[in-house]
Parts: structure tokens; sequence; C-alpha cells
């Protein structure tokens, strides 16, 4: 039986020339980056070659990458040093947020009291920027946290436009980019974004590895203590594996991104107009101009149907999700598609398919011919 996977916004598949970087580290390189022998000196070679790396394809200086164990780790990180350290008292974030944002606000509002303003919502789940522009004119040092991609819909914020209003009122702007980084291109510089936030197995390199950008003289502390690794700002020994199987991820997603992104555009526009030639009454959730590598479908199947449509694909060698992949095991629905859609739309099963580079039109034939058996 072929497989194919269709979850490429849960993880992706990490490349052979990042597992061949990796292998060599772990074999000839395995020196402490703290230490000050030669085996610690070559490893704090490759671990600082890698940060250069990183920092110049989103255009930041070496010094303004800290690197963390993943993304959930770095947006909790940033969000509560900004309560501790920065004195804000208010976040501006939204109820599509994923949850390593959502829960970790939720946790600040108990512990330090801080105000929480959830900004609208369009019906495909885009901001509306009119109500975040009035949420800003209210007074009170505050952060917004705006994902940039949403890993549910492919909704996408018009980054640009959220960091200047939200500069404009001189409060504090930090995205998650887990969705995006590697996948679009991002200037921090032309941005001027305060935090954000990546991680290396969104863009084909290992899982347990990310990092922070924070603009420099952010004056965020570290949330935990011990040695002085990544600036004081991370303690505990770097796993340079890991990092310089992100770094070379990251430069290779970006040296293909212009081939990669047709290959996937096509690839979804083929996902498309197969699924509405066979379930016509199928709807796109979100916006139809959404992230170019997801797609978020609600399939006009009965109800009683929908609890076993995953198994059904899965026996078929099928790998798709119904919403982020850090929720697999709740029975309750998608908290961005309760904003998004209607009581009885809820009912329906919505598929998440997403695309990478490895993916052909023949895996979505086979998608199509599963479902049609359902």
């Amino acid at each position: 039986m072929r497989k194919v996977y269709l979850d490429n916004a849960s993880t992706t598949a990490i490349l052979p020339e990042v597992i061949a970087e990796m292998t060599k580290v772990l074999s000839d390189d395995f020196g402490n980056p703290s230490s000050t022998h030669s085996f610690g000196r070559s490893g704090k070679v490759l671990l600082e070659t890698a940060r250069k790396s990183i920092a110049k394809q989103i255009n930041a200086a070496a010094s303004e990458i800290i690197f963390t164990s993943c993304g959930t780790e770095a947006n909790n990180w940033i969000l509560r040093s900004a309560v501790k350290d920065l004195d804000v008292k208010r976040i501006i974030t939204s109820k599509i947020e994923h949850h390593a944002v959502l829960h970790t606000v939720e946790m600040l509002q108990q512990e330090f009291g801080i105000s929480v303003d959830y900004v609208a919502l369009k019906n495909d789940g885009t901001v509306d920027f009119t109500d975040l522009v009035e949420l800003l004119s209210q007074e009170g040092k505050t952060l917004v946290s705006l994902m940039h991609v949403n890993n549910e819909i492919g909704t996408v914020l018009d980054l640009e436009k959220a960091v200047r209003i939200t500069h404009d009122y001189n409060a504090l702007f930090h995205s998650d980019t887990v969705q995006s980084i590697g996948k679009t291109e991002i200037d921090v510089q032309k941005l001027d974004i305060d935090f954000l936030v990546a991680s290396a197995h969104k863009f084909h390199g290992p899982k347990g590895v990310g990092f922070a950008y924070l603009k420099k003289n952010s004056g965020l502390q570290p949330i935990f203590f011990g040695g002085e690794q990544e600036k004081g700002f991370r303690a505990g020994t770097e796993a340079v594996h890991q990092i310089v199987g992100m770094a070379k991820a990251l430069e290779m997603s970006y040296f293909e991104l212009d081939s990669h992104r047709t290959h996937i555009k096509e690839l979804k526009d083929y996902a498309i107009q197969q699924i509405e030639i066979v379930f016509p009454e199928a709807k796109i959730n979100g916006s139809t101009e959404g992230f170019y590598n997801i797609l978020n479908v609600m399939f006009p199947f009965l109800e009683d149907k929908t609890a076993m449509i995953l198994f059904h694909l899965d026996m078929k060698g099928i790998a798709v999700s119904r919403g982020s992949a850090c929720q697999s095991g709740s029975v309750k629905p998608s908290h961005v598609l309760a904003e998004i859609l209607n009581d009885d739309d809820l009912k329906q099963p919505s598929l998440r398919i997403s695309f990478s580079h490895f993916n052909t039109k023949e895996d979505i034939d086979l998608l199509v011919q599963a479902l049609q058996t359902v």
C-alpha cells in the first residue's frame, strides 16, 4: 500500500541533507560548546555559524537569535517575561491562536492579573484591524500577540500592517511564525517586529529545537536559570546537532523557496479542483486566499461518519488531520473552527490537508478516491 503524507502543518519530513549534517556533528563534533578545549571550540564554531546562518535568512543580527527547544517554549518565555520584566499590563491576542499562546496568556492572567482582550475576527478568520485599533487606543502598557499563519485554516495575517498599527500606539508586537518561517519571506528589519518564534520541524528540520528572535535591547529576562548559555537567556547545554540541522533546513528552505512554493500552490489548486468535482457541497474553511500549503475543508458527510473519517483514511495509508496535532487526543471540536463556523457546520467533518514539496498530484488523487469510499 502506497502511503500518502498530507499533514505537513503538523510536522515535516527531515531533509536527507539535514540528517547528514546532524549525523556528522553527532559523530565528529560532540564537544560541549561551552568548553574551552579544542573539542568545545569546534562545537562553539558550529553553534555560532548556525546562529549567523539563521539570522541571515530573516535579516536579523546573530545576537538577536536565541535557541530554544521548540516554539512553545519560546512563546511561553517571551509572553511571561514581557509581563514580569517589561511591565506589560495587557495582552491583545485572538481566540484562534495556537494553545502555546492562548494557555500561556490565560495563566498570566490568573497569576499576574493582567488584562486580556481578544481582537474581533472576520468570518474567514482574518483580523479586524478596526477593532485592533480600538483596543490599542485604551491605556496601559500592551503587548499584541498574533500568529502570522494560522496552523489549522491557513489564514494569513498582514504582519507588516499589524506591527505598524501596534507600534503607532507604542505597544509591543509578538508573533508565532511557526507555520510561516521557511515557507515565506520574513524580514525582521523591514517589519520592525519585536519578537517572533520558529520551530525547526515545520521546515524539514529536526524536532526538539527552535529559536526566538528578540529585537536588540528588548529587555527580556530568562525564565529559568543555570549556566550562561545563549547569552544567559536560556541556560542548558545547547543541542549542537539539532541547531546545525535547523540552520541547514532553513537555509535549504529559502534557497528553494520559489520552486517549492510554485509546486505546492499548484497542488493545493489541484486538490481544491478535484474535491469540488467529487464533493460539490464541500466548503473551504477560512479564507480562499489562505496560506499556500494549508487547506481546511468541510465535507458533506453524515455526522455519524465524522468520528471514523481519520481512521478510515489512515487504514488506506493516508495521513491528514482534523486540526492541530497538539490537540489530536481531544474530543472537543477545534477551537479555531468553533470561532468561525456555526454549530451545525461544526458538526460536519472538516479535514486539514497540508502539503510539502514532496507531495504529488497522485497523492491528491489517492486522497479523493479514499474519501469517496467513506
